[in-house]
């Protein structure tokens, strides 16, 4: 999987790899600000405390 989508990416492998590099951070994004929010709304875990 990871060679077909490094091979359908246009430019030399510095672009490539900037390409990735790019849609991993955007990937990050959402995850930490709309998908990791909206399950914690859902799941509600008991406050646990560590003595």
């Amino acid at each position: 999987m990871y060679a077909a989508l490094w091979h359908v990416l246009p430019g030399p492998w510095w672009v490539r790899t900037l390409i990735l590099l790019l849609l991993v951070a955007v990937v990050l994004y959402g995850l930490f600000f709309f998908v990791f929010p909206w399950i914690s709304s859902i799941v509600n875990p008991q406050e646990v405390t560590v003595e």
